[in-house]
C-alpha cells in the first residue's frame, strides 16, 4: 500500500469516527443574523387578511353525523376513507398527549378533532388517524395534504392565512415565561444574555425576541425537546403559550409559570388545507355546536373543565367571527 493511498484512508476513518460521535442533541441557540435564503414570494390571500379571526361561515345544517356527506365534498372523501387523518402534538400535556397507561393520545385539542370526526362518521372511535407531527411540519402537511386537519395549540393569524386555511377560533390562550421555582425573575426583561427555549416555527420565536431583542433564543422541534433543555440546564427558561406551559410545569415540581402579564395574544383555530373551504364551513359548524350545545354544559366546557381548567382557572369560549369570502 503506497503512502498516499494509506494517508487518505486514515483520515477517511477520522472522518467517520468524528460523524458517529456527533449525534448528541444540545441547546442550539439560533443566530441573530441568518445568512439570507432566496425565497419565492408568498402567493397573495384571497382577500386582504384586515382580521384574522374572521373564517367561513358554517355550513347549515350540518349533515346528519354517520350520514350521507354532499356529494363530491371534502367530507365525503374523507367519509370514503373510512378515517380523519389529523396533524396533533402527543408531547403537550393537556391539550395533545399521549397517555403513559393507556397510549392513546388525549387532550383539549384532540377533543375538538374527535368531535369532527364523529360528527362525519357517527362516533369518532375508530375512525381518527392521528400523526404526530411537530411544530414545523404543521403547515407542510397541510399544503401537501399528508393531514386533513391540524389541531396543534396553532395560532390564527394573517401570515398563515395566505398558505393555509383556518377555522373559527376554538380557544384563546396568550405567550408566558416558564422558569425554576427559586429563580426570581417575572418577565423576559430581567433575562438578557440568558438562554430562552421556544418551539421552532411557532409564533412564540418572534414575540419572545420581540419583547427582550437582549436574550438568546434557543428552539426546539417539540415542546418536549425545550422541556428537556431546560431540565437539564442548558436553558434557564421556556417562553410559550400558558397552555403548553401550564403542561410543562405540571411535570417539573421544580418549575413555575411566571405571574408576569402574557406578552402576547394567541387565538388558536384548527388548521385546514386552503382550497377546503367547504371543510373549514363543515368544521366551524361542528365547532359552533361544541361551544353551544347543551345550553349550560357544552362539549367545549366539559372538555375545557377537564384538561385546562385545574391550571388556569374558568374560562368561556371564544365567540367566533365569520364573514371571509371564498376565492
Amino acid at each position: 500500500m503506497n503512502k498516499t493511498r494509506l494517508i487518505a484512508g486514515t483520515v477517511a476513518l477520522l472522518f467517520a469516527a468524528t460523524a458517529c460521535g456527533s449525534s448528541s442533541y444540545d441547546a442550539t441557540p439560533v443566530p441573530t443574523k441568518p445568512a439570507p435564503t432566496p425565497a419565492k414570494p408568498a402567493t397573495p390571500a384571497a382577500q386582504d387578511c384586515t382580521n384574522a379571526l374572521q373564517s367561513y361561515a358554517p355550513a347549515e345544517p350540518l349533515p346528519t353525523p354517520g350520514g350521507e356527506m354532499p356529494a363530491g365534498s371534502t367530507m365525503a372523501k374523507i367519509k370514503e376513507r373510512n378515517r380523519l387523518i389529523a396533524g396533533v402534538s402527543a408531547d403537550s400535556l393537556n391539550l395533545g398527549s399521549r397517555n403513559p397507561i393507556t397510549g392513546v393520545i388525549e387532550g383539549f385539542d384532540i377533543d375538538m378533532i374527535n368531535a369532527v370526526a364523529a360528527a362525519i362518521f357517527g362516533e369518532a372511535k375508530g375512525h381518527v388517524e392521528y400523526r404526530v407531527i411537530s411544530s414545523p411540519q404543521r403547515i407542510p402537511s397541510l399544503k401537501n395534504k399528508t393531514v386533513d386537519i391540524v389541531a396543534r395549540n396553532m395560532t390564527i393569524n394573517c401570515a398563515r392565512w395566505k398558505e393555509i386555511a383556518f377555522s373559527a377560533e376554538y380557544y384563546h390562550s396568550g405567550q408566558k415565561l416558564l422558569v425554576q421555582r427559586d429563580l426570581k425573575v417575572e418577565n423576559l426583561s430581567q433575562l438578557s444574555g440568558q438562554k430562552i427555549c421556544t418551539p421552532a416555527g411557532s409564533t412564540s420565536f418572534d414575540n419572545m425576541v420581540k419583547a427582550n431583542p437582549k436574550i438568546i433564543p434557543v428552539t426546539a422541534d417539540t415542546d418536549t425537546g425545550c422541556l428537556a433543555l431546560f431540565q437539564q440546564g442548558k436553558v434557564v427558561g421556556i417562553s410559550g403559550d400558558d397552555t403548553v406551559l401550564a403542561g410543562d410545569a405540571a411535570q417539573d415540581p421544580y418549575a413555575r409559570v411566571t405571574t408576569a402579564a402574557k406578552i402576547s395574544d394567541e387565538p388558536y383555530g384548527l388548521g385546514i388545507n386552503k382550497d377546503q373551504v367547504d371543510f373549514v364551513r363543515f368544521v366551524n359548524g361542528v365547532l359552533e355546536k361544541m361551544k353551544t350545545e347543551p345550553a349550560g354544559n357544552t362539549a367545549w366546557q366539559a372538555s375545557y373543565k377537564r384538561w385546562l381548567e385545574p391550571a388556569l382557572g374558568k374560562a368561556t369560549p371564544p365567540v367566533a367571527v365569520y364573514g371571509r369570502v371564498a376565492p
